[in-house]
């Protein structure tokens, strides 16, 4: 059995019902139990009111009954939108009120729940999901994936990626970050096994490799810097997950000391790379890193467009053509028209990237045009940051800028804040005792890997001949400080 998300309907549901579909941490489910659990659910959502082209949001973290709403909503041509518990209520509660879902389903506890105060249907037909990414003006933005881009997704990871049978995919990544799809699409199309990790798991490195060791997981997808974390672990490597021989990566950068890092533990592991925005439905290029990398640019190339996207650069930035993009974003025409326009009948998304596409057609990102950084995997605009500081009380100004490794990687993010006790222009210094809270007070507002590492007290904020804030100024200004302060210990 598998699921045919061209038909967004379970397929060959006589054959192998009973190989394993899902895993998490206290339950398997096999494919027979799995279809069956889809049909309950839906039956549940019809009795709650749940109707095809409206959106319901879906929250929890990495529960099976998670996956089973998905399906249920694909199958029902329901738009789901996926929350992760890591939000906190308030972000919750306005995403709910941005989407009109007259309910929502909370995975966690198996129930639905009161939605928006006005529900309402969607004005896009047709939509998958809503991933909502930050936005750069404090308000998150709702990328609308129509159902053709899925299906175009789990096509490419079919036919595109050479998998072994049935393989099984690990999958740590929130819901709510596009990236995800990767693994449970490749699962589902390929009727193999997405075996769900939650954080408490992870937060164990040994359980953690005993987990994908007792389910046999053949398939890695993440970001760099969550493979970069495992290297701390010596029981991560070939011989205590010998089924483990794929790996996946996008979201970040790839290095070539991170591949040889990495053969070294898995020495017949293969590699790929890729790249894509959420907004053109996960990822849109993709490559096989082979060796020898000697000679190899550093980082390492994203990739190739994939058989059904087009690329092209527009003064340096790159843009992104097919049926896989965004049908905009919920409820902002004008964010719409900056990004999206038509190129040879289909859309085409201007990405805010900066690359070089290379002779043979392999691009390699040069950086961003604006704000938007990923840590850890996760996309954040700096500006969303910016805004939820502001509402600190006693804060005038503030700014945040994400520090990085010798090799551009980013390490941690850092706030700065201007208060009425201000300090001189260019002086770095303690808070105020009124913003002793800062963190819980955030936390209100954003999901933790939003909230900064630090945050300190700024003279005047440092700008450039745009009158904007000057961020790598005010970098320089806090390393400056950071490093007096360690002469002064020393």
């Amino acid at each position: 059995m598998y699921f045919d998300f061209d038909r967004c309907e379970f397929a060959e549901t006589d054959h192998a019902d009973d190989a394993p579909a899902l895993s998490d941490a206290q339950r398997q489910m096999n494919w027979g139990e799995l279809l069956h659990a889809t049909n309950a659910w839906q039956l549940r959502a019809q009795a709650a009111g749940v109707l095809p082209g409206h959106a319901l949001v879906i929250s929890g973290h990495k529960q099976i009954d998670f996956v089973v709403a998905m399906l249920g909503c694909l199958r029902m041509g329901v738009t789901y939108v996926p929350v992760d518990s890591i939000n906190p209520p308030e972000r919750l509660q306005r995403i709910t009120e941005r989407v009109g879902a007259a309910q929502r389903y909370n995975a966690a506890l198996d129930c639905f729940e009161a939605g928006a105060a006005s529900p309402a249907p969607l004005d896009e037909a047709g939509l998958a999901y809503i991933m909502f990414t930050s936005g750069s003006t404090g308000e998150p933005k709702g990328v609308q994936i129509g159902r053709e881009s899925v299906a175009l997704f789990a096509g490419w990871i079919r036919d595109c990626l050479a998998l072994a049978p049935r393989p099984a995919f690990m999958n740590q990544m929130l819901f709510s970050f596009d990236f995800s799809l990767f693994d449970l699409c490749g699962a589902l199309a390929l009727g193999g096994t997405c075996v769900l990790c939650p954080r408490e798991t992870i937060a164990d490195p040994e359980a953690f490799v005993h987990y994908l060791a007792d389910t046999r997981v053949q398939v890695w997808a993440s970001t760099p810097a969550f493979v970069r974390q495992q290297f701390l672990n010596d029981t991560f490597d070939q011989a205590h997950l010998p089924s483990l021989g794929v790996f996946v990566f996008g979201a970040e950068s790839l290095t070539t000391a991170m591949a040889e890092q990495l053969w070294a533990r898995f020495p017949d592991a293969r590699i790929i790379n890729s790249y894509g925005p959420t907004e053109a439905t996960c990822s849109t290029t993709w490559v096989e890193i082979v060796r020898p990398l000697d000679g190899a640019r550093n980082p390492l190339s994203i990739g190739r467009a994939k058989p059904y996207a087009e690329l092209f650069l527009e003064d340096g930035e790159l843009c992104i053509a097919g049926d896989h993009v965004m049908r905009g974003y919920l409820g902002r025409p004008d964010l719409t028209a900056k990004s999206l326009f038509l190129h040879k009948g289909k859309r085409t998304y201007r990405s805010g990237d900066l690359a070089e596409i290379d002779a043979q057609g392999l691009v390699y990102f040069h950086g961003r045009r604006d704000d938007q950084i990923k840590l850890n995997g996760y996309r954040i605009e700096l500006g969303e940051i910016d805004a939820a500081l502001g509402r600190l009380p006693g804060v005038q100004a503030a700014a945040t800028v994400a520090l990085r490794r010798p090799d551009g990687s980013l390490v941690r993010i850092i706030g700065f804040v201007s208060t009425p006790h201000t300090l001189a222009p260019g002086l770095i210094g303690p808070l105020p005792d009124a913003l002793g809270q800062w963190k819980a007070q955030l936390a209100e507002h954003l999901p933790p890997y939003m909230i900064p590492s630090e945050l300190v007290a700024c003279g005047l904020f440092p700008t450039t001949s745009s009158d904007k804030i000057d961020r790598k100024r005010l970098e320089s200004q806090y390393l400056d400080a950071r490093l007096k302060r360690t002469k002064e210990k020393a």
